[in-house]
């Protein structure tokens, strides 16, 4: 039976910098069962609204993530679109959207249960 591949854990988080085990650091995150690589909104146009796209997910979804945790900024500006909702619904896949301190603990928590996935907002 092959071996399932666990999210890496968040191990340090400030503002402006979210620091992995083993030291890789990001200003955000994009993060899935088995790997990590920053986050850059630019990519698919993202902005704090309406949030969080589909486009965003689409890579988690790929990585075969059964549960998604969004980390909103620690001020909670990030919004995450309503079709990223619907998308994530429509998969049943479960939704997780808080402050990203609150975000990560839950991610951290979930990384030895579950295929979790994570888009992790330093800032606002």
């Amino acid at each position: 039976m092959e071996k399932q591949l666990q999210s890496p854990q968040i191990e340090r988080l400030a503002w402006g910098e979210i620091e992995l085990a083993g030291g890789r650091r990001f200003k955000d995150l994009k993060v899935w069962p088995g790997g990590a690589r920053e986050w850059d909104w630019r990519e698919t146009g993202t902005h704090h609204v309406p949030g969080i796209l589909p486009r965003d997910v689409e890579e988690l979804l790929q990585r075969g993530v059964t549960e998604v945790v969004f980390g909103c900024g620690h001020l909670k500006r990030l919004q995450v679109d309503d079709a990223t909702l619907r998308l994530l619904a429509e998969r049943k896949i479960p939704i997780h959207a808080y402050s990203t301190r609150k975000a990560v603990q839950l991610y951290n928590d979930l990384c030895s249960k579950k295929r979790v996935g994570g888009l992790f907002h330093s800032t606002c």
